[in-house]
């Protein structure tokens, strides 16, 4: 079982070390002392000084077991770097302990060293096949190296300076939901008591505070007035909603005993808090409490403790906090696991943040988010990821306004500091942006564009004078949009977007219909020398029946244009027959026959070349007619080109009063 010594994580020094094989020195003694009263910075010095002074052929065996104690030491103390050293001197000088692989394999996942972290980890399974921990650990280790290859999540992490000190500094928690004022431990040299923790080699940790001043800037941070901060180590706080009441964990240190860490409450009158009050849980001296945490709605305190009934380590329980009495709760095996699960955090009814080393995770504890299903009997439970997460040990989340608040890790520091560190979560930018145009792509003045959303969304937007417009999305939305303009006809289009977390920016573009001007209809096709229309030429015509649907007052001409080929007899027919076929596909799909009517031109009106058609084929320049006398001075290739252009089929707005009268 994992300690750490961050008040959060002192829940109860109940190691009992097995004795030395062979004869001891006093120091060896004053070593095991020490470490059995969880005293593992004194430890660490005094088997530091033994492991060095054993340097005989006969004293490898005896090397290696002080060298995985030392190990132990450096765990319990977040040294990663120096665990994984020692557990590997234990198992080069042959220490017949098989946790030494596993202790080794959680130590060089918390360096981030998550290959042969996962070696140590299988050669611990020779041992101990299937072991829960072990292939946690595993599925930690992959999940890490996965997580490099793809991209963090969206959070955006930053070292909270301000509030750090060259020590430990951790756990924080806003007072109340207005984010102004933030409570945290700090372990810095200003704080209460004088001495040293042999625990820890620092002094007991002290509440502090911090403030924001009238422009929303944090101020250095003070301790807490009042009779709260003391010689004994305080810290991992919560709040009642009204932020009256402050529920911590307090561990008093003595000579004669072990250390004992239990929930204790102070009353705040103005700036001061009251001198702390045994807050109890359980009626016994060797069960463990702390780290509490306020349900968002007041009701409940949510803690850790080693009680029985758990599911192995360190457990998150429930108690109500005004009827304690056969109220108190495990919050069961989605949440707990055969690790260590810590420092919870109550946001809603329906969503509760803790840290684990149980979970597959980056190394140490990581930040996991857990939310409540609908009928209130199951938690799911997902890893929070990078850069939230980390190899070291991520732990006490508060959460201020949306998606931005503080939490606490050892990233980064060889030493083991904890330190606070900022997040926050971007809002998702996905827009949709684009043009509202003319057939002949020039901007349309004023064209209104509105969408409205499956969300109950409605937004509008007159278009820029380059026809540009642009609008704020959300996530798996489906939207409808319309566009138009006075002297053009109304144009539909409907939009899903995705619900992938991240920023998009869709593109659509309107090309709206002149009511005053014949509009052609790309894409319409017959047969050679036919009026028959082609299969390709369904989605144009389509796409015009929705045009029409969309304006239902509006009657039109539709006229078909042949090229200079054939006589002026043959090309009207020719034309007059492919205008009746697309006329006919019309009625086919729905509109009335009242409002279409068919119009053959043969070749009797070449096209003036537009600002669209000179970009097409820039060899004719805008405002040219492409009449036969212009066509037959042109070479082969581009009179080739001015007949497709003549050859097309347009529709022109005879009416935009069908049926309103």
């Amino acid at each position: 079982m994992k300690i750490g010594f961050r008040v959060g994580c002192v829940i109860a020094v109940l190691v009992m070390i097995t004795s030395f094989f062979g004869c001891k020195s006093v120091k060896l003694e004053d070593a095991e002392a020490a470490y059995s009263r969880g005293e593992y910075f004194e430890a660490q010095k005094i088997y530091k000084k033994v492991y060095n002074r054993l340097t005989k052929r006969e004293d490898r065996p005896l090397r290696g077991e002080v060298a995985f104690k030392l190990g132990l030491c450096y765990d319990k103390l977040n040294m990663g770097a120096r665990a994984s050293a020692a557990f590997q001197n234990a198992l080069r000088f042959e220490y017949p302990d098989s946790m030494a692989y596993f202790y080794l394999g959680k130590s060089l996942q918390s360096e981030g060293k998550y290959a042969p972290a996962i070696k140590a980890y299988e050669d611990f399974m020779t041992y101990v096949p299937k072991d829960p921990l072990s292939l946690e650990g595993i599925r930690g280790c992959e999940m890490a190296i996965a997580a490099k290859e793809k991209p963090k999540t969206r959070y955006i992490v930053k070292n909270a300076k301000i509030f750090n000190s060259s020590r430990s500094d951790f756990s924080p928690m806003f007072l109340d939901k207005s984010g102004d004022q933030l409570y945290f431990t700090s372990n810095n040299e200003k704080v209460t008591g004088e001495n040293k923790s042999a625990i820890t080699g620092i002094k007991a940790g002290d509440i502090y505070f911090s403030r924001k001043n009238e422009r929303g800037q944090w101020l250095r941070p003070e301790p807490i007035e009042g009779e709260l901060n003391s010689d004994a180590d305080e810290g991992v706080i919560s709040f009642s909603p009204d932020g009256q009441i402050m529920y911590l964990t307090r561990a008093a240190i003595s000579e004669t005993s072990n250390t004992t860490v239990e929930i204790y409450t102070s009353r705040r009158s103005d700036a001061s808090w009251s001198a702390p009050e045994k807050f109890v849980i359980v009626r016994d001296s060797v069960t463990a409490t702390g780290h509490p945490a306020v349900s968002a709605n007041g009701k409940y305190l949510y803690f850790t403790s080693d009680m029985p009934g758990g599911y192995g380590g360190l457990d998150i329980w429930r108690i109500d906090i005004d009827d304690r009495v056969g109220t108190l709760i495990n919050m069961g095996p989605q949440i707990n696991t055969a690790g260590d699960e810590m420092f919870p955090y109550s946001r809603t009814d329906s969503l509760f943040y803790f840290s684990s080393n149980g979970h597959p995770g980056f190394g140490g504890l990581d930040i996991f988010k857990a939310k409540l299903n609908t009928t209130g009997d199951y938690w799911s439970v997902e890893n929070m990821g990078l850069p939230m997460n980390s190899s070291g040990d991520d732990f006490g989340i508060t959460f201020g306004p949306g998606e931005s608040g503080f939490f606490s890790s050892n990233r980064g520091d060889a030493r083991g500091y904890d330190h606070i560190f900022s997040f926050e979560l971007p809002d998702l930018k996905i827009t949709i942006s684009g043009y509202v145009l003319d057939k002949d792509e020039e901007p349309v003045p004023g064209a209104v564009i509105r969408i409205v959303g499956d969300d109950g969304s409605n937004q509008r937007e007159v278009a820029r004078d380059d026809g540009s417009f642009r609008f704020n999305l959300g996530r798996g939305v489906k939207y409808v949009m319309k566009a138009g303009a006075p002297g053009y006809l109304n144009v539909k289009q409907e939009f899903e977007s995705d619900i992938a977390e991240e920023d998009a920016d869709y593109g659509i573009d309107f090309i709206l219909a002149a009511i005053n001007k014949p509009q052609v209809v790309e894409n319409i096709f017959y047969d050679f020398d036919k009026a028959t229309l082609r299969p390709e030429s369904k989605e144009a015509l389509d796409e015009l029946v929705v045009l029409l649907n969309e304006n239902p007052h509006v009657s039109i001409e539709m006229g078909s244009h042949t090229d200079r080929k054939g006589t002026d007899e043959y090309n009207i027919a020719l034309s007059e027959r492919r205008a009746q076929s697309v006329i006919d596909y019309l009625i086919n799909a729905g509109i009335e026959e009242a409002r279409l009517s068919p119009k053959g031109y043969g070749e009797s009106v070449p096209k003036t070349v537009t600002k669209r058609i000179n970009t097409l084929y820039p060899q004719f320049e805008e405002g040219v007619v492409l009449t036969e006398e212009f066509i037959e001075e042109l070479s082969p290739e581009d009179q080739e080109a001015a007949d497709q252009i003549n050859r097309r089929t347009e529709f022109q707005v005879l009416s935009i009063e069908y049926d309103l009268f």
